[in-house]
């Protein structure tokens, strides 16, 4: 038994189907809603990326 053996916490098994999944999905499958209507609540953001030398 090593001085650490008895330090280090117990492994635990993950599963990717139980949550999240990696890998790349189709942009209308998550996000284009083609029927959805602008409300007076909607906020629209805006962001400028300036380029930096190096």
């Amino acid at each position: 038994m090593s001085c650490r053996e008895g330090f280090m916490s117990p492994q635990t098994e993950t599963k990717a189907s139980v949550g999240f999944k990696a890998g790349v999905k189709e942009y209308k499958l998550n996000y284009y809603t083609p029927d959805y209507d602008t409300k007076d609540t909607d906020i629209l953001a805006a962001f400028r990326v300036s380029p930096q030398p190096g």
